[in-house]
């Protein structure tokens, strides 16, 4: 009986505590949504198989020795993992629709608004007893608002590494329902009329300026924002694999074997960060409560922006754009351009919307670099 007690023990139904239930629970959640309602598959799948891992109690895959550990802190740790990501997305863009059409940059600067607004949210919220943010984490969680989950982990791994699960799986979570929250904000900021608007068919773009783009970029955030530098460089140096056209090979290898493999365990490193004690806290909610927040505010003022170039332009710019500044790319452009063929079947914006929408991951990468150096 002595052997057999033993035995038991060492087994994982001996040691199942109620909270790692709780977040096996909530691992099966991110995998539902991700394999049932097809809510971003890529990540939430490695994500929530992740969360599974981390709570199997004498599993030890979170240990030193444990392959979690050692993929966390080689790829997030590091900050490697995001920014392998960025440049497998600097190579998947097209910055034709910004080039052409330049003032769209104000519509990814204005969609950043949401960032800064909930950083004083989380601040605020030291007010509500039993909540408890740094300044160092309340920037961590405003970058939620920017809606890219690849700088929302590279902030989070340098500023507060103890809430990468919460803040990573609202970034992705709130990005995966773009078009459940985004479509209201737009219909209620927007008269009938303005969604109608037709924009003019945008100028042909060279490929010397596709060339010299990411570079300018480049140059430009190494001499104001060097913080910045490490996810813009990555982004632009991509790009310009993609835009030179000689090293097809390793652009390619960026968009897709890259990528993928670094999505893989990407995912896996965040889902290793959901186990119950860091997870299942009064600061979880008040994160994700924040996410919500911060990306409805950008998407307000994204929209709001939109709505005075429309006035100042005489008409000319379809405020349902500036919702396509939050850098969720494509996905908040097609957003938009489904928006608008609703209000008039002859309005396709998903061309104009991609200027912003890229506008809006270089504005999320700035604004992290921007909360990098001043609370870093």
């Amino acid at each position: 009986m002595e052997k057999l007690e033993i035995l038991w023990q060492t087994t994982a139904l001996a040691n199942f505590e109620l909270g790692q239930l709780a977040m096996m629970a909530v691992g099966l959640g991110l995998l539902y949504l991700a394999i049932v309602k097809k809510f971003e598959p890529l990540l939430l799948v490695p994500i929530g198989f992740g969360a599974l891992l981390t709570n199997i109690p004498l599993g030890g895959f979170t240990e030193p020795g444990g392959m979690l550990y050692y993929v966390y802190t080689v790829g997030i740790e590091s900050t490697v993992f995001p920014l392998l990501i960025f440049m497998g997305v600097g190579a998947l863009t097209d910055f034709g629709a910004l080039i052409a059409n330049p003032r769209m940059l104000l519509l990814g600067a204005a969609a950043q608004f949401g960032i800064f607004a909930t950083l004083f949210g989380a601040i605020l919220l030291n007010l509500v007893p039993g909540v408890e943010f740094s300044m160092q984490e309340a920037a961590a969680i405003a970058i939620i608002g920017g809606a890219d989950g690849p700088t929302a982990i590279f902030l989070a791994s340098k500023l507060a590494d103890h809430l990468l699960g919460a803040i990573a799986v609202a970034a992705y979570s709130y990005m995966a329902l773009v078009p459940i929250i985004q479509p209201p904000i737009m219909k209620a900021l927007t008269t009938p009329e303005e969604r109608k608007i037709e924009m003019q068919q945008l100028r042909t773009v060279s490929k010397r300026e596709k060339i010299l783009f990411p570079l300018a970029v480049m140059a430009l955030t190494t001499m104001f924002l060097p913080t910045a530098t490490p996810l813009v460089g990555m982004f632009c140096l991509g790009n310009l694999m993609r835009e030179s056209g000689v090293v097809d090979r390793l652009s390619k290898t960026a968009q897709n074997e890259l990528i993928n493999i670094t999505t893989i365990f990407l995912g896996l490193a965040v889902g290793s960060k959901l186990s119950a004690d860091g997870f299942l806290t009064g600061e979880t909610l008040a994160i994700l409560g924040l996410g919500a927040v911060a990306f409805s505010i950008g998407t307000a003022a994204g929209v709001l922006m939109a709505k005075l170039m429309s006035k100042l332009s005489g008409g000319k710019i379809n405020p349902l754009i500036g919702a396509a500044g939050v850098s969720a790319v494509p996905m908040a452009a097609r957003v938009v351009n489904k928006v608008g063929l609703e209000a008039n079947p002859h309005n396709f914006l998903l061309m104009h919307a991609m200027g912003p929408n890229v506008a809006g991951v270089l504005g999320s990468a700035v604004a992290a670099g921007i909360l990098l150096a001043l609370v870093g």
